[in-house]
Parts: C-alpha cells; sequence; structure tokens
C-alpha cells in the first residue's frame, strides 16, 4: 500500500499499479470477439477483445504468435490465455495473450484437465516411475507416422549426431479418428519386441485437434506401462500433451528428441581427440621421467675395474685417515709425557736439595720431619745436594 502522505510521481503510480494487476490475477482464460487487429512491423500483435457489455485492450507478442497454426481475423471469437497487466508508459491497462484459439475448444481443455488430474493422482507422473535415458543407445525406436514432417527431422538430427546408430520405425497414424489405438497399439508393439534401447514418441505441431490423440488415455496408459525409457517429442515447444506428463522424458521439438538420445558424434570425436592428446602427453612425460632416471643409474652404474678403484681410492683415504689420527695421538701422548716429566722434575727430591735444602735421617734410617723426633747428643745423616755429612744434635727447639 502507498503511503497516504506521500506524494507519487505518474510513473510511481502505473508501476505500482501494474505490480498490483499482474500478482492479482494469475494465468486464466477469457473469451471474446477480436476487433481493431494491428500486425505490427515488429511481429506484435494489438486487437481488443469485446463481448456485448465491454472490451479490454490486448498485445500478443512475437515470441507468442509465431507458434499459432492459424490467423485469427476481425471478428473471430476466440478463448485466450492471459495475464493482466498495465502499459506504464500510458497508462493502458491490458492483456497479455500468451495462447489464443478458435472458441468452442473449452470443452477440449475441461477433458484435458480432467484426465490429466486423473492421472496425476494415479501416480502415473510420478518421478519413482522415470526411467533414465541411455547414454550411448545401439538402436532407437521411433512411434510415428512414416510421412509426418517429425519423422524427417529425427532421421536427419540423427543421421548427423550418430550415423551408426541404428533406427526402427513403428508406423502409426498420428492425427484423425481412431488414432490414440493404434499409436498405444505401436507402443505396445516396441515394449513387447524389446529390440530398442528408447522410443521416441513424435508428430509435428499442429492446433489442440491435431495433438489431441496424445492426450487420450489409452496412450498415456501405454507409455506408463512401457518397459523401455519413452521419450515424448509431441508438437512444438509450446505445446503440452498428457503424453509428455507420463513419459520418462519431454522433449520440446522431435529435433531435441534425437538430440537427447544419441551424443553429438562430433563432440566425441573432440572429447576422443583431447583424451587422445591428454595421454600422449602423459606418455610423453613419463618416458621423459624414465629416461632421465635412466640417465642418473646409469651414472651410477660402474665396471668392476671402476668399483676396485673406487675401494682402492677409498682404501688409500682410510689409510690416510688412520696414519693422520695415530700421529695426532702420538702427539697429544707425547705433549701428555712432557708435562709428566715437568712435573716428575718439580718434585724430584734431589733438585730440591740442590737448591740448598738437606735430608736429616736418624742412623737407623728413619727421617727425621719434626724436632721432637731428636734428642741433645743423637747422631744424624745430612744428605745434601751433592754428597753427605754426619752431625750430632746439641740443642733443639719446637
Amino acid at each position: 500500500m502507498a503511503d497516504p502522505q506521500r506524494i507519487l510521481s505518474v510513473s510511481e503510480l502505473n508501476r505500482m499499479a501494474r505490480e498490483l494487476l499482474e500478482t492479482s490475477f494469475p494465468l486464466f482464460w477469457i473469451s471474446g470477439e477480436i476487433s481493431n487487429l494491428t500486425r505490427a512491423a515488429s511481429g506484435h500483435w494489438y486487437f481488443s477483445l469485446k463481448d456485448q457489455g465491454a472490451q479490454v485492450r490486448c498485445v500478443m507478442f512475437r515470441g507468442r504468435n509465431a507458434y499459432l497454426d492459424w490467423a485469427p481475423r476481425e471478428g473471430d471469437k476466440v478463448e485466450a490465455r492471459a495475464v493482466v497487466t498495465l502499459y506504464e508508459a500510458r497508462g493502458d491497462f491490458q492483456l497479455t495473450i500468451e495462447f489464443l484459439q478458435r472458441a468452442g475448444l473449452g470443452n477440449l481443455f475441461e477433458a484435458y484437465e480432467k484426465l490429466k488430474n486423473q492421472l496425476a493422482a494415479e501416480g502415473l507422473f510420478a518421478a519413482e516411475h522415470k526411467i533414465a535415458i541411455p547414454a550411448h543407445p545401439r538402436q532407437i525406436g521411433i512411434v510415428t507416422s512414416p510421412d509426418a514432417a517429425a519423422l524427417r527431422d529425427v532421421l536427419t538430427t540423427l543421421r548427423r549426431r550418430m550415423p551408426a546408430v541404428n533406427v526402427v520405425i513403428y508406423p502409426t497414424p498420428v492425427q484423425g479418428k481412431g488414432a490414440a489405438k493404434l499409436i498405444a497399439a505401436a507402443i505396445r508393439a516396441a515394449d513387447q519386441r524389446a529390440e530398442c534401447d528408447v522410443l521416441i514418441v513424435c508428430r509435428g505441431g499442429g492446433s489442440i485437434e491435431d495433438l489431441w490423440q496424445f492426450n487420450e488415455e489409452v496412450v498415456a496408459r501405454a507409455i506408463h506401462a512401457c518397459a523401455l525409457p519413452v521419450i515424448s517429442a509431441v508438437g512444438h515447444e509450446t505445446d503440452f500433451t498428457i503424453a509428455d506428463f507420463v513419459a520418462d522424458v519431454r522433449a520440446p521439438t522431435p529435433t531435441a528428441a534425437a538430440e537427447l538420445t544419441t551424443p553429438d558424434r562430433g563432440s566425441l570425436l573432440r572429447n576422443l581427440q583431447q583424451h587422445r592428446n591428454r595421454l600422449a602427453r602423459s606418455m610423453q612425460s613419463l618416458l621423459q621421467q624414465r629416461s632421465q632416471h635412466l640417465d642418473y643409474l646409469s651414472r651410477r652404474l660402474l665396471s668392476p675395474m671402476q668399483q676396485a678403484e673406487h675401494k682402492r681410492q677409498h682404501l688409500s683415504q682410510l689409510h690416510l685417515r688412520l696414519t693422520q689420527a695415530m700421529a695426532r695421538q702420538l702427539q697429544r701422548q707425547r705433549q701428555h709425557l712432557q708435562a709428566v716429566q715437568q712435573s716428575l722434575t718439580h718434585l724430584n727430591p734431589s733438585a730440591v736439595l740442590q737448591r740448598g735444602y738437606a735430608l736429616v735421617e736418624k742412623l737407623n734410617g728413619e727421617l727425621v720431619q719434626d724436632s721432637s723426633q731428636l734428642a741433645p747428643g743423637d747422631q744424624v745423616k745430612l744428605t745434601l745436594g751433592k754428597g753427605s755429612a754426619q752431625a750430632e744434635i746439641r740443642d733443639k727447639s719446637t
């Protein structure tokens, strides 16, 4: 809702009105008489739909009217599937037509919706019943009329994409009274023969009456009971039949169905070439690595004479290191001996005596270290740095 205190611009008002209209009116059906029909150079159609009491402007854009197989005229009574919108530039209320058909087809649509709802409730459209389409079918079955343009489109596409694939055609009328039973019989025959990997059920575009055979219950149940994966390719991209909902896959066109069933030969060849190139590069890289490793091993591979020479050199190095180690050890021992000798020299009593000291002994050989060992009159022997002498103790002190 707009703020009542806010002042809107005309553009804002028209935009809000358009959004309100488009959200309030979902896609619906409307009937009326065409008037003021104009076909613009752009391909769009502009006209009005009217009844006895009112009229409304309509536009059907080129992308939609291109799919019609008939041309509406002034005064035609029609039924249209449309949405309500607003042309903002002029503030014009209008309908955007999505689909247009001659009046009187409403009963068919009612029957279509009734059967569609019934089969949906029974589970015929359920995803768990869908069978995956094989990526590389060896043989493809086609249920259609041998004279149909759709068959030529499918065969041309298959021949272009994968010419080696085999095709089996199960001929049947696809239009007219009683065609639905014949289509169902062809589907059952393909299922019973079980000679194909996938089955395409197709026909070209047309009016709702033309495509009605594929809205029949007998066709829907035949597709549902088929053990082969089934692709429905009926009509144009905008055409939907009950067969589309029951089938394992719905293709927008017969040509698209052929593309769904076969990989593109050109793409496969390109992919194969890419894999071949990658394999060649990988092999080349591996061979280069192995060659370098072989060169490395060959450099390490020695003849017996070379091995003996290396052993001799190694032995010579060991002998040299041993000689050097022995020399260092001998030098350390010599230095240690010199140090010990110097220590012994300092501790030698003779060296002490050479410095003026004397060694005092009693005549019984007892070494005198303390004056308490002596008494006046004792005889002692004095050992000097050179020679010895005897002396008598006359006095002592402590």
